[in-house]
C-alpha cells in the first residue's frame, strides 16, 4: 500500500445490507442516524435511533466491545459518521446504499409498534 493509499484510506469499511444484518446476529449494533421523521416512518428492526447531529455527543452511550454499523437513507450521511466513530474505535461500518438498498434487498422495514414500514 502506498503512501496516498495510506493518507486516503477510510477508517471504516462498507457492508452490504445482508452483510449488516449477518453481523447484527452476530452482535453488532446498527445505529440509524436519519433524522426523526425518517425513523418514525420505517427502520431496520432492533436498530437503535441516533440521529448524526447527536452522535458525537451520544458515541458514549454505543457498546466499545461491539461492531457498530451506521445506516442512513441513501449511505451518505452514515458514511460520514462512520468517519466520525472510527476516529476513536475500529470496528465501525457504513450500510451501502442505506435504507434503500436495504429494503430493495427484501430486508424487514418495521414503524412503530413493529408494524410494517417504509423508507422516507
Amino acid at each position: 500500500m502506498g503512501l496516498l493509499d495510506k493518507l486516503f484510506k477510510k477508517a471504516y469499511r462498507d457492508v452490504t445490507p445482508a452483510e449488516a444484518q449477518a453481523a447484527m446476529e452476530r452482535g453488532a449494533v446498527l445505529v440509524d442516524v436519519r433524522e426523526p421523521h425518517e425513523w418514525q416512518n420505517g427502520h431496520a428492526p432492533k436498530a437503535r435511533h441516533i440521529p448524526l447531529g447527536e452522535l458525537s455527543a451520544r458515541a458514549g452511550d454505543l457498546p466499545r466491545n461491539r461492531e457498530v454499523i451506521l445506516v442512513c437513507r441513501s449511505g451518505a450521511r452514515s458514511a460520514r459518521g462512520a468517519a466520525m466513530l472510527a476516529g476513536g474505535r475500529g470496528d465501525v461500518a457504513n450500510v451501502k446504499g442505506g435504507m434503500n438498498a436495504w429494503a430493495s434487498a427484501g430486508l424487514p422495514v418495521v414503524a412503530k409498534g413493529g408494524r410494517p414500514g417504509r423508507v422516507a
